[in-house]
């Protein structure tokens, strides 16, 4: 049995019936393709695929310096993929049965040092409508950690500037309030007070927060292409990004001895095990007070 002919059956099986999003089937498909190739060049049938077969595909994406979690997703599908044939009575064994799927390596997130992230900070020019208004972006993301759908999403009764927090509407749509610095609150409120009312002009009073040069609240990509043009203004080493910001202020808290409690709570994650890929900030802090203080060290 021909390996292409099957991946046709079975591509149409997890889109007709399974019901899968076209982006999943597009990812099964050229995985299956890049995997016919693999074993055209071996000419191996169908039932003649084994365990070292499909070892040796994988060992070759490696070779091909392709991510681990890339090489984890073709497992995946070459799994899917053999378990439909056996189903179909088209092979007697599934080759990838005990196959053991790649550890993931979870890659550190890219994060400012507080004098670039001062730097970008004095970017905006906070004299015109729209440079009070980056400054004022700028300032609730560094302080909050938001991710930037959080901060395109708040509305002006989200700040609540007695308390020094701010409510937004995270994954999941689940609510959660997070504190804002004194700076941030203070740029904020020049912002409300001195810019936001020019911005909107003529335009019906909208509740968002940010807006842009019409009035409208500011996009996501919009946010994106602001941050990029400050960080090529700042002369940053990588490409700015919001979740970059949101990195800075996490790893900012915790080498100040923030715990990683806390840090999950402000940051919205679900789980604390999303938040521990900061663990290397805690490790780090932990090493430096070792050396400072045992008398051994």
């Amino acid at each position: 049995m021909e390996i292409a002919a099957t991946a046709s059956a079975f591509l149409t099986h997890v889109r007709v019936e399974k019901g899968l999003s076209s982006n999943t089937v597009s990812a099964y498909r050229r995985d299956l393709v890049k995997f016919d190739e693999f074993a055209r060049k071996r000419k191996l049938s169908l039932q003649a695929v084994s365990r070292d077969d499909l070892v040796d595909f994988l060992a070759g994406l490696y070779r091909q310096k392709l991510e681990s979690k890339t090489v984890a997703r073709h497992l995946v599908t070459l799994r899917n993929f053999f378990r439909f044939a056996q189903i179909q009575d088209l092979i007697s064994e599934d080759p990838s049965v005990n196959l053991e799927s790649p550890k993931i390596r979870r890659s550190l997130p890219g994060y400012l040092r507080l004098e670039e992230v001062e730097r970008l900070l004095s970017q905006p020019d906070v004299k015109t409508p729209l440079g009070l208004r980056d400054r004022a972006m700028l300032e609730v993301l560094y302080s909050t950690g938001l991710r930037v759908s959080e901060l395109t999403g708040l509305r002006v009764s989200d700040l609540d500037a007695k308390v020094g927090c701010v409510r937004c509407i995270g994954k999941g749509d689940k609510e959660r309030i997070v504190p804002v610095g004194k700076k941030a609150l203070t740029i904020v409120e020049r912002y409300l007070r001195d810019a936001r009312p020019k911005l909107l002009g003529k335009v019906p009073r909208s509740p968002t927060l940010f807006v842009n040069r019409r009035g409208a609240p500011l996009s996501r990509v919009g946010v994106w292409k602001i941050l990029s043009s400050y960080g090529r203004q700042a002369g940053m080493r990588v490409a700015l990004t919001p979740h970059m910001l949101r990195h800075s202020f996490a790893t900012h808290l915790l080498e100040r001895g923030a715990d990683l409690r806390s840090v999950q709570l402000m940051l919205g994650h679900a789980d604390i095990s999303t938040t521990q890929i900061y663990t290397h900030v805690v490790e780090e802090r932990l090493k430096q007070i070792y050396k400072a203080h045992h008398p051994r060290a």
